[in-house]
Formats: structure tokens, sequence, C-alpha cells
């Protein structure tokens, strides 16, 4: 006799599908994407498990609707034990992290061990390198990593101008240098950031952030090295060859802010490959001071 079972049920959840014994884990840096991704998860009936990164992640109030524990980052050894203690399938990374752990101070364990030297090689490489040894690191513990536009992709930047400003025909030629200073410095794995003023590029991101760019871009203004020249351009883009699951390229309100008191015209991102925090309120900003935000058509491919 054949017996008729009911299919299990899955939740779907931004672009990814999930069972009904399937759980997430968010690993939370600094910023509003981690918060951002927990209410996702929340509102399509998966309340994350939130590791926070000790000294990274914002205010622990933040996740206090959701099961959580902070983890120091040279705790690094306890994180998968800890993740399958409670039965973590899928893993999201999500917010920065401005340190870097201290090896004399990790807590080693045996799969960690086997981990060190390329965890040592991929410190000195860079960010990008070390974010794609860590996935796969996880993915070879059994856990799924996915990215957080998978997991909210209404985050996700749009093709076209998002707002009412329209970018002029010279903020074009910013737009083209900006662009390719920032590709140029993500081959290198330095940043992901440009800032171009007057046909040219003018400053780089470097290891600081975004923020910090954009505040020597006020410094230039303010001691007279670029005071002659207005308007500028932003652009974001993915580095080439970018592990996608992590640190996508975000913008918010704060950026905007930040922009503007730089004295730019606005700010170009890369289309389906970088992260607009809190959309509304980011592109109403721009609208209310005057900055043009667009989503550049994906360049090219991942080579690049």
């Amino acid at each position: 006799m054949l017996a008729m079972t009911a299919p299990m049920a899955t939740t779907e959840v931004g672009r990814i599908e999930l069972g009904p014994t399937d759980r997430i884990a968010l690993i939370a840096g600094s910023g509003q994407l981690p918060v951002d991704v927990a209410e996702g998860l929340a509102k399509a009936g998966k309340p994350p498990f939130v590791i926070a990164v000790g000294g990274q992640a914002v205010e622990p109030a933040a996740f206090q609707p959701y099961e959580h524990v902070t983890l120091p980052l040279e705790a690094l050894g306890d994180l998968v034990p800890l993740l399958k203690r409670n039965r973590i399938t899928h893993l999201v990374l999500a917010g920065g992290v401005s340190n870097r752990p201290n090896l004399r101070r990790i807590k080693w364990s045996l799969s960690l061990l086997r981990f060190l030297s390329k965890l040592v090689y991929m410190l000195a490489k860079g960010d990008n390198a070390l974010l794609s040894a860590l996935v796969s690191h996880l993915e070879k513990d059994g856990f799924k990593v996915v990215g957080a536009h998978e997991i909210v992709p209404d985050l996700l930047a749009r093709q076209g101008v998002l707002g009412k400003t329209q970018p002029l025909a010279a903020d074009w030629r910013d737009i083209d240098a900006a662009l390719e200073a920032a590709l140029a410095i993500g081959r290198l794995d330095i940043g992901q950031a440009a800032i171009a003023v007057g046909g040219r590029a003018i400053a780089l991101e470097g290891v600081e952030g975004t923020d910090a760019l954009l505040e020597r871009t006020k410094g230039l203004r303010s001691n007279g090295r670029i005071a002659g020249i207005k308007r500028g351009v932003l652009v974001k883009c993915a580095k080439p060859g970018q592990e996608l699951r992590a640190d996508l390229p975000t913008i918010g309100p704060n950026t905007i802010e930040r922009a503007h008191a730089a004295g730019l015209a606005g700010v170009a991102v890369e289309a389906e490959r970088a992260l607009v925090l809190e959309f509304g309120k980011t592109i109403d900003l721009a609208d209310k001071l005057g900055l043009f935000v667009i989503g550049l058509d994906k360049v090219a491919n991942d080579e690049r």
C-alpha cells in the first residue's frame, strides 16, 4: 500500500527558500544592515539567531527581540560549535567589521587550527580574500552561507535614477572617472569607492571606509585644494571578483548627509550589486538636499 504524505512546507525569504527545520544565524557587524536583515527574517516568520561581533555590532537593544549572543573576534574558534549547538543550517554575514582578530588571543579549536595557515595568508591579502576564505571555511563545516541581498532583496539598488534629481552631463564625466578609480582599487582589494571632481578622481577609499573618504573630501574643499571646482560624485561598486555574499557596497542616509557636506552633486552605485539602507529615507533625503542617486548598469562581469 502506498502511503501518501503531505509535502513539508517551505518558507520563502527574499530570494531563498527555507524548510521547516532550517534555521538562520545572523553574524552581525556594525551599521544598519544587520538590523534590516534581522527584521526581514522576522517578518518572513524565520527570526534569526543573532551572533553580534564583539566591539563591532550596534547597540544590543536592536537585537533584543531575537535570541542573541555576543562573540568577540578572538573567540572565532567557538563559532562553529555555537552554530551546531543551536542547529543552524544557514548563515548570513551583515555589517562592518573594522578590526582584525588578534592572533595571539584567539581561542583555537581543531577546525580553526586547520584553517590557520589560510587565515594568516588571507589576513595579509585583504578583506575580500579573508571573507572568501571565511565563507569557504564555514561551508566546509556544513553551513549554507547566503547574502544579505538574498534575505532583503528590496534593499538592492535598481538601475537608473532612484530619486527626483537628475545628473548633469558633467556629472557623468565624474561618474566615469570615479568608477574607473573604484574598480582599480577594488582589483587590489583596497576599497570599493572613489570620488571624482571636475572629471578626475581626487580621493580613494581606504581601509577606514566611505565615511572617512567623504570627510577627507570635505577637508579638501575647506582647505582650498578643490574649492574652485563645484559638484563631484561618489561612486561605490563591488570589487572585481568579490565574494557577493559578504560586504556588498552599501549606502544610506548617513552617506547622503556626508556627501552633501562634502559638496558633492550625487552618489552612484552599481545596480544589483549594492545595498541602499532605509531606502525611502535615503532617497527622500537626497531629494531634499538636491543630490542625485543612481544605480549604474552592472559593470561588465566579475573579471572586469
